[in-house]
């Protein structure tokens, strides 16, 4: 055997593991998709790769409608949530059609699938008891705790977006007239005011607690981790997921659920739609109506309730 031989030897071809490659390389650098989709789509389709081996599939020309179904009950049964699924769904037609489209498959088993039954999801929203459960995690003097403290309050006193609030920098902020300046969504800007109370906490964080997190830093960032710099939204996250663990509250709690609960009480205690659109920063007010059935659903179970006969 000549010298160097073994190593000219070729690789076992997967016919699977190419399709999915090719596909995410189209995605990734074609431009059809953001980073972050990308990033969601890649584990998406890791998952389905396993779910794929497991059954005997190494070639995703073999995969009939009945594979794909049976998958997509797993994820279901799983109890993932309805726009996760949507979410894997897309990916996995995503896949299907590239791969027919490049010669790599012959058919696309998900186009014959039933369409989505895609029922509008009500926003969740804590109770006030909760809010103030969550918030008396954050009492202290410590720099962290100041922060804590103030980044809750004002997640939930402005129902700010995550992305909103962890890149507010410094010159956005009015604390004597308690405005913030926001940019957001389309770069738009709206001028979201808070309360008395999410202003002493900013206060007390900016003067006795970013100082010390920043430690001489440049970052312009209202909110910074512990080591000044910019607070990331996975970090605003388990913050927020932390102290909902302390304080009890068993049903997740994220950032969004905070926006929920401020447009959600807001209108339970009388605000007209269109100020909280305005606040929220949607551009339709069909966006924010959502909020009105959740106010509707209260409603009836106050009645419910309270009614001699409910």
């Amino acid at each position: 055997m000549a010298l160097g031989a073994k190593d000219r030897t070729p690789a076992p071809r997967d016919p699977l593991r190419q399709a999915i490659t090719a596909y995410l390389d189209t995605l990734r650098y074609a431009g059809r998709a953001a980073p972050r989709t990308v990033s969601a789509y890649t584990g998406d389709l890791a998952e389905y790769e396993d779910f794929l081996r497991s059954h005997g599939f190494t070639d995703l020309g073999r995969v009939d409608i009945d594979t794909v179904r049976d998958y997509l009950r797993t994820l279901r049964e799983r109890g993932l949530a309805p726009r996760t699924i949507t979410r894997r769904r897309a990916s996995i037609a995503g896949l299907h059609r590239h791969s027919v489209a490049n010669g790599l498959a012959r058919r696309d088993p998900t186009r014959d699938l039933d369409p989505l039954r895609t029922g509008r999801r009500l926003p969740r929203a804590l109770p006030l008891d909760s809010i103030e459960r969550l918030l008396a995690q954050t009492l202290g003097e410590e720099p962290l705790k100041l922060r804590d403290r103030a980044l809750l309050e004002m997640a939930y006193a402005s129902g700010l977006r995550a992305s909103e609030i962890t890149t507010l920098p410094l010159e956005a902020v009015d604390l004597e007239r308690r405005l913030l300046n926001v940019i957001g969504k389309g770069n738009k800007q709206r001028l979201v005011p808070f309360g008395g109370a999410a202003a002493r906490a900013l206060e007390r964080y900016l003067e006795g607690g970013r100082p010390q997190l920043a430690r001489g830093r440049t970052e312009n960032a209202v909110f910074v981790n512990r080591f000044g710099r910019r607070l990331s939204r996975m970090g605003f996250w388990k913050i927020l997921a932390g102290y909902a663990r302390q304080a009890g509250i068993r049903d997740p709690v994220s950032p969004h659920v905070l926006r929920h609960s401020f447009a959600t009480h807001l209108l339970q205690g009388g605000a007209d739609l269109r100020v909280v659109q305005e606040l929220l920063g949607h551009a339709s007010v069909t966006t924010t109506q959502v909020y009105t059935e959740v106010d509707r659903e209260h409603l009836r179970e106050v009645h419910r309730h309270f009614h001699p006969r409910p």
